[in-house]
């Protein structure tokens, strides 16, 4: 197993991780874990385990999994493999088949990113790339989804610097209602200029401000949400009422960003609020992410960094007078496999020799913030660039990354063609890697990134996920019916 890069890898062999509670620790793999009168056993999980978090509170023993659809695959040239659909965007039968790939697995749900405008780019660079220019509207697409799926839960991206909350609270909670308390919202600030260009604006929001705004957004879609009681609508044909008047409660928000009367014309959703996602790792992004959030999505590889930040970001959410346990972390994993990790190296080999290399580059320039490299030299260092407007997290991990192993341009555009954020290998090792960061607290689970689809869909639900179960480390199926229930998460009650 190994993600395409040039510094060395630790060893994933299997490992178990060893805990303490209450005096004893008991190490090694084992059939069937569960906490009894304080004591722990360690090792391989089957049924019914719980652990206990840093905050004493209990974790579930099973981890969660969400898939990260974005057809025709997440790697820039995925349309030109010749196992995918090249229209897969746009194709309803083909995203609806991966949704149903991931429904078959019992994925707690389906994740959908968005853009609301194409980045600047060259022309030659965007006609050599399908995702920016070619997909769905998320919420439309999840509408479509929602009718030919039963479980799975249905997550979609919304913009709060450029949209209106109304718009975006009404459409989630119709979501929800369509798809029986599956719907799920990502809540992000935007990225760039050309989205701001769309919006009015010459250029995108600072960073501050963008947040600022996000946080008054939140509280008022969730305000707007709870503008009637779950027993206001009486539906009472022979007396002639269709609600209780007394139990519709309008929201009169007054900020320094938005102005929202309410209330929202449709009931409280059947989820109270559909599950709120946010993947910021700025100290704005943590903050808003510990106060409101569900879910999180990071997008940290190294182990020893992905547990400090889960740990932090627990820490945070306690802080704020909630639960830890109501908040999960999933890391980005994106994954190649195959039964040989050879096969599975090749899988990835096949894929990457089709990224033209000035794609590749556009795509670094991209994460450094919009800033053209093609005027530097590309056997020269990474110059120093100003603070990206875009993601200040990316921009940062790239330059450490470029320090930390003396990085050329070069390299680092190499690094891009070779896909070094995928994990290829064996299912076993595929599995190993997970089970490592899932019982050493750097993750709740993971946001699963496919590079094309539907091979590695396919062959994560058919190779990893039974290996998950097999160590009783994923559930076998569904036991609940909203992404809530998926999650292990309350129905929030009615904000007064």
């Amino acid at each position: 197993m190994s993600r395409r890069t040039d510094r060395s890898r630790t060893d994933r062999s299997r490992t178990e991780q060893s805990r303490t509670e209450q005096g004893r620790i008991e190490q090694g793999r084992i059939e069937q874990g569960r906490i009894e009168q304080g004591r722990i056993e360690q090792g391989r999980i089957e049924q019914g385990r719980t652990e206990r978090s840093p905050a004493g509170r209990s974790r579930g023993d099973q981890l969660h999994l969400n898939a990260f659809l974005k057809p025709p695959g997440e790697y820039l040239a995925a349309w030109r493999h010749p196992d995918t659909a090249a229209d897969a965007g746009v194709n309803i039968r083909e995203v609806l088949s991966f949704a149903r790939t991931a429904e078959r697995a019992a994925f707690d749900a389906v994740f959908l990113a968005d853009l609301v405008g194409v980045p600047f780019a060259s022309e030659d660079v965007l006609s050599r790339v399908s995702v920016v220019n070619d997909s769905f509207e998320p919420t439309t697409l999840l509408a479509a989804l929602a009718a030919g799926t039963s479980r799975i839960g249905l997550i979609a991206t919304a913009s709060t610097s450029y949209n209106e909350p109304y718009h975006v609270a009404r459409a989630f909670a119709s979501l929800d209602h369509i798809s029986g308390g599956r719907a799920g919202w990502n809540v992000v600030t935007s990225l760039n200029d050309g989205e701001a260009q769309n919006f009015g604006l010459d250029t995108h929001l600072d960073h501050a401000t963008r947040y600022e705004r996000a946080e008054e957004f939140h509280d008022v879609v969730t305000g707007l949400w709870d503008s009637f009681e779950d027993d206001a609508f009486r539906h009472d044909q022979a007396q002639g009422v269709y609600f209780d008047p007394a139990k519709l409660h309008a929201l009169n928000h007054a900020g320094k960003h938005l102005r929202v009367a309410g209330p929202l014309n449709i009931a409280r959703p059947p989820q109270g609020h559909p599950v709120i996602v946010q993947a910021g790792a700025s100290e704005a992004g943590k903050n808003l992410a510990a106060r409101v959030a569900d879910v999180i999505f990071s997008g940290i590889k190294d182990l020893g960094r992905a547990q400090e930040f889960y740990a932090e970001i627990k820490e945070r959410a306690a802080a704020h007078g909630r639960d830890p346990d109501h908040l999960k972390i999933l890391p980005a994993l994106s994954v190649v496999t195959a039964p040989t990790a050879a096969e599975a190296a090749a899988k990835l080999d096949r894929l990457t020799e089709l990224l033209p290399p000035q794609v590749a580059l556009a795509d670094l320039s991209y994460w450094l913030g919009g800033f053209d490299l093609s005027g530097y030299p590309l056997d020269g260092p990474l110059p120093e660039l100003p603070v990206s407007n875009q993601s200040h997290t990316a921009q940062q991990q790239i330059y450490e990354d470029a320090r930390r192993d003396n990085l050329t341009i070069r390299d680092l555009v190499r690094r891009v063609a070779d896909d070094d954020r995928t994990l290829t290998g064996t299912p076993e090792e595929i599995a190993d890697h997970m089970e490592e960061w899932f019982t050493g607290r750097a993750a709740d689970g993971f946001n699963v990134v496919f590079p094309y689809l539907p091979g590695t869909l396919d062959d994560f639900a058919d190779l990893v996920v039974p290996e998950l179960r097999r160590r009783g480390l994923f559930r076998t199926h569904y036991t609940g019916t909203t992404l809530r229930e998926h999650l292990g998460l309350p129905r929030p009650p009615r904000r007064r």
